[in-house]
Order: structure tokens, then sequence, then C-alpha cells
């Protein structure tokens, strides 16, 4: 038997959705932070190796900062997983991200100038 393999995947109004290749029905374990995720459910997509399943994410995960649902198959491969980025805290290392290529883009521009420019005293 072929492990399962996540195709394609997408969140939508709190689901996350997303299609299964293998030869049989899959069995799929969601889980976040190590604690397993109920109301995972495949049921038999457009072709016969193809499952269509669907996983709706809990609302009390969702908090700030990085949080990941990871699918695994029953003998533990990770087939997919989806992250979900939110809040303040996300923010700020963005604008520090942000900041921190500034000034190494500041450091290139005045390296260019000075290498093709150079100073004559």
């Amino acid at each position: 038997m072929s492990h399962p393999v996540l195709t394609q995947s997408q969140l939508r109004a709190g689901i996350w959705e997303f299609t299964v290749t293998c030869t049989a029905t899959p069995d799929l374990i969601a889980s976040h932070e190590g604690q397993v995720l109920p109301d995972l459910r495949c049921t038999q997509g457009s072709g016969p190796d193809s499952w269509r399943c669907s996983l709706p994410v809990p609302a009390a995960i969702l908090h700030d900062g990085l949080q990941t649902i990871v699918i695994r198959s029953a003998d533990g491969i990770t087939i997919g997983s989806l992250a979900i980025l939110s809040g303040a805290a996300l923010a700020d290392d963005i604008r520090a991200e942000i900041d921190l290529l500034r000034c190494e883009l500041d450091l290139l521009k005045a390296a260019f100038r000075q290498q093709h420019h150079p100073k004559t005293d």
C-alpha cells in the first residue's frame, strides 16, 4: 500500500479542505501541539484514488503567533500541514524583519556606491 499524498489544500470559512491521493481509504490523524483534533473527515473524491478531506479548525487553537496543524498517516508519516499566523506578535516580527532588511539594504547600497564611485582625496 502506498502512503497518502496531500495534493491540494485550502482554508475556507474555518474549514481546512484538502485532497489526498492513496489507494485505500486514508487513515489520517490531525494534531495541534501534540493534541489530536476531532472531526477529520474523508470521503471518496472524483477518482478511484482521490479523497476529499475536511477538518473544522477549532476556534480554541487560534491565538496570537504561529499555529500549525499537522496531518499524519496512521503510521506517523507527516503528509501535510497548515500554518496560521495571526496577532500583534506577528506584526512585531514582520516589522523587525523589515527593519533588518532595510539596514542590510542600506549597507549594500553604501558598499555599491563606494565600489563604483571611490572617493579621491
